[in-house]
């Protein structure tokens, strides 16, 4: 770059050479501008993505703002000023293209949050907690790169302030260890989605509920005695999960039972399929199905399967099918065993009886 602007020594003034390169960066700045609405706008039109054009808008103004600010600079070294005037003009233009730089970087991640996370965070309920926290994070990171750019473009040692941060740093984790837990459990449920709110999940102490709030620290789960319960997220991304609303929410049904030894096995498989197509909670598809799964003790043990729309529904459709089943039974003279013992006592004639 100081080639080139001492190439522009065209005249034995510095200023009118310095006037002559700013005039040359404002060319080059407009030629900017024409190539990136007249050429690249033009190929990002017949894209289908609508991001590319706005990753376009962001980055417009910044580049013609680099490309004056940059070229300013360099022009500077032929006015052939003092070298700390030209140290703090220089100090002052890349300071104002770091701010440049930094307000296209916050537009560009937050136009990435709320085009990638917010998408995912939507499937599991997080997005209206862990969207704008991610957004005042990368804020907030972006601000400090801006500071520390700014304070080595002036030669300010910035180590003791690192120093200080890293030491802050510690404190703050350490007095805040369970919260962070909980944070980093809630990124663990963000990335790998185990749940979402309407979910029915399982946990491994064996308590059940729909999933209702899904936050930055906790998950919130209400069981089907309508009582809430609050789970730091630090547990439920160390615990094991049965979701039984995924992948589907379909939910299958068991209904195990017995019949005496002797009876029609080809009638009890037909009253259990009746009972099944007759209830108005059992999904058609897939179809009810009846197992003769082993043979008992004292019974023949058969399972009916069938599916109902989602698990919320379990208790009731069982109560339901229980309840025919039952009387069906009793109607088509099924019987339903119950466990039994024989017990025989064999009499020698010798043993002497007290």
């Amino acid at each position: 770059m100081n080639e080139w602007t001492q190439s522009l020594r065209l005249t034995p003034s510095n200023l009118l050479n310095f006037l002559i390169a700013l005039g040359a960066i404002l060319l080059l700045a407009k030629l900017t501008d024409l190539i990136i609405n007249r050429v690249l706008r033009r190929l990002t039109r017949q894209t289908r993505w609508e991001i590319d054009d706005k990753i376009l808008d962001i980055a417009h103004q910044p580049v013609m703002f680099g490309v004056v600010l940059i070229g300013v600079a360099q022009a500077l070294v032929l006015l052939e000023l003092s070298d700390p005037l030209r140290f703090k003009l220089n100090a002052f233009l890349y300071s104002l293209l770091f701010l440049v730089l930094s307000i296209a970087a916050v537009r560009f991640l937050m136009l990435f949050i709320d085009g990638t996370f917010a998408r995912i965070a939507d499937k599991t309920g997080l997005s209206t907690e862990l969207n704008p926290l991610l957004k005042n994070v990368a804020k907030v990171g972006v601000i400090v790169a801006l500071l520390m750019a700014i304070l080595s473009v002036w030669r300010v040692d910035i180590t003791p302030l690192l120093a200080s941060a890293g030491i802050a740093g510690v404190a703050v984790a350490l007095a805040a260890k369970d919260t962070l837990a909980n944070f980093f459990g809630g990124i663990s449920v963000f990335v790998d989605r185990p749940y979402k709110i309407g979910d029915y999940i399982v946990l491994d102490d064996g308590q059940r509920g729909e999933v209702v709030n899904i936050g930055v620290r906790s998950t919130r789960i209400k069981t089907r005695d309508d009582i809430l319960i609050t789970i730091p997220n630090s547990v439920m991304a160390n615990t094991k999960i049965i979701n039984q609303s995924a992948p589907i929410p379909n939910f299958r049904i068991r209904i195990a039972i017995g019949v005496a030894y002797g009876s029609n096995v080809d009638q009890v498989e037909s009253v259990l399929q009746r009972i099944a197509h007759e209830n108005s909670m059992v999904l058609k598809e897939p179809a009810p199905r009846v197992r003769f799964r082993s043979f008992g003790d004292s019974a023949l043990n058969f399972e009916l399967l069938c599916w109902c729309e989602e698990p919320a529904l379990q208790g009731q459709l069982v109560h339901q099918l229980n309840m025919t089943l039952y009387k069906t039974f009793e109607r088509e003279g099924i019987k339903i065993p119950f466990p039994q013992r024989d017990i025989h006592f064999h009499h020698t004639g010798n043993a002497a009886i007290p």
